[in-house]
């Protein structure tokens, strides 16, 4: 009797507690090249080749959906712990005021294959120069955040005929980390990645915004739905291997080789460094990642930059403020 009396009250709160029906629903997995997860956009697939193999690289190819005469394009690249895919509401954005918007996922990122290759920034560029060509771009303003900002001035650098105007949100590598965060190997990187929790992925997200919103919770889902895939070996030892490509290829001191027009955009409250966990001092750490003075330091080396700085914005003003940003961006692109 009593069996039946407490089986039936488990039962009868199951049904009305909907935490305890959200708990007993199967969690998502994504494998390493997010098939069953949707972008807001169509992804198609293009083959590059590197060391020998080729790669499917996904990417976004946005018309817009205002005429207008002989549209420009915008190349959106994404931060390291992202994919194209956060890219929404700028696509939306230049696509209504008449540009056409490329979204590539880089190798080892997003739907595109991890591939067990030596990451670099050159060997990204000369991916995406690869991608634009066959699409028929001949010029392009290249936009790129956190690590995108990174690989944008690689790009540009690399390839200023293609580079129409460049736009830096918040890049990291804005200063040298080797100079300040202890070296890891990529085998310590590695076994780093393999302990990340959901947890630990969503406290780190936490510090790129000045406030918590529930909209930036699919930014940690994603990739905690590939902590629970069989395939995460291999997402962790891409990660170990990009981070290690973002630590040992600063472009810091290229800064001043920039040939085009130029902006660059800090939200102010932004205080990433790379490896900043690795720094033991607490007042060591607080000394470096200062984005209103780093962002001032790289509009004064690119020549001609223009610097906007948003006030009570940290590290991504396109998803935490998307209409400062979008602002800013238009205004830019059409000067």
């Amino acid at each position: 009797m009593k069996f039946h009396t407490c089986y039936t009250f488990m039962l009868l709160l199951f049904f009305l507690c909907p935490a305890a029906q959200l708990m007993a629903q199967e969690q998502p997995t994504y494998n390493a090249t997010l098939d069953d997860y949707a972008y807001l956009y169509p992804v198609s697939y293009f083959a590059v080749e590197q060391e020998g193999k080729k790669y499917r690289m996904a990417y976004m190819d946005i018309k817009p959906s205002l005429k207008v005469q002989n549209p420009q394009t915008v190349v959106l690249l994404h931060g390291k712990n992202f994919m194209g895919a956060y890219w929404a509401q700028t696509i939306r954005f230049l696509a209504g005021n008449g540009y056409r918007v490329v979204v590539p996922d880089q190798i080892g990122f997003g739907k595109s294959d991890k591939a067990a290759v030596n990451y670099s920034f050159h060997q990204l560029a000369q991916h995406t120069h690869e991608l634009l060509r066959s699409l028929d771009i001949q010029q392009a303003v290249i936009v790129g955040h956190s690590m995108g900002g990174m690989l944008a001035t690689r790009f540009a650098l690399m390839y200023p005929e293609m580079t129409r105007k460049l736009v830096l949100e918040n890049p990291i590598g804005l200063e040298d980390y080797r100079l300040m965060v202890p070296y890891k190997n990529q085998q310590e990187l590695y076994q780093e990645e393999l302990k990340r929790t959901e947890e630990d992925i969503r406290n780190y997200h936490k510090t790129y915004y000045t406030a918590w919103k529930p909209a930036y919770e699919e930014w940690v889902r994603v990739p905690a739905a590939q902590l629970r895939s069989p395939d995460y070996p291999v997402v962790a030892r891409v990660s170990a291997q990009t981070y290690a490509m973002i630590y040992e290829q600063p472009v810091v001191y290229e800064f001043n080789q920039v040939k085009v027009p130029a902006l660059v955009v800090i939200g102010q409250e932004d205080r990433t460094v790379v490896g900043k966990a690795y720094i033991q001092e607490e007042e060591k750490r607080k000394q470096f990642g200062q984005y209103p003075l780093l962002g001032q330091q790289t509009a004064d080396a690119i020549p001609g930059a223009k610097l906007v700085e948003l006030p009570g914005v940290g590290h991504i003003p396109h998803v935490e403020a998307p209409e400062q940003f979008h602002k800013v961006l238009l205004e830019f692109l059409k000067q």
